[in-house]
């Protein structure tokens, strides 16, 4: 079947943070809808890459070598193997592109740790 999905609508349905959901499906990726505020927990993924695009609000996507800091409209690639922690000083929301066996604290699991994602 084919819907189209309005990513302001469904993000309205988010009221917690750091608690990714599954709003789509294509050739084994999942994209996720996830509101951020707070800093996350330093991790990285063996084998799979991530894409943020941030759809409302910035970000600081903090890496070994550096900072990179997000504004609506941006997106960021994290490849895999590579440590990072999103951290957002007000509220963000943020598009997801990833494997579907992505797990949101890859290497690192901690109560933020999320293994069965909804679906919205």
């Amino acid at each position: 079947m084919i819907w189209k999905v309005n990513v302001k609508e469904k993000l309205q349905q988010v009221d917690d943070y750091w608690n990714p959901r599954i709003v789509g499906e294509l050739n084994g990726q999942h994209v996720k809808l996830v509101k951020f505020q707070g800093p996350f927990v330093w991790h990285k993924h063996d084998h799979e890459d991530e894409l943020f695009f941030v759809v409302e609000g910035q970000f600081i996507m903090e890496l070994e070598d550096g900072n990179v800091e997000l504004a609506e409209g941006d997106f960021i690639i994290i490849p895999k193997g590579t440590m990072h922690r999103p951290v957002a000083d007000k509220e963000v929301h943020v598009m997801l592109f990833e494997p579907a066996s992505t797990l949101n604290t890859g290497d690192a699991e901690s109560d933020l740790t999320k293994t069965d994602l909804e679906r919205l």
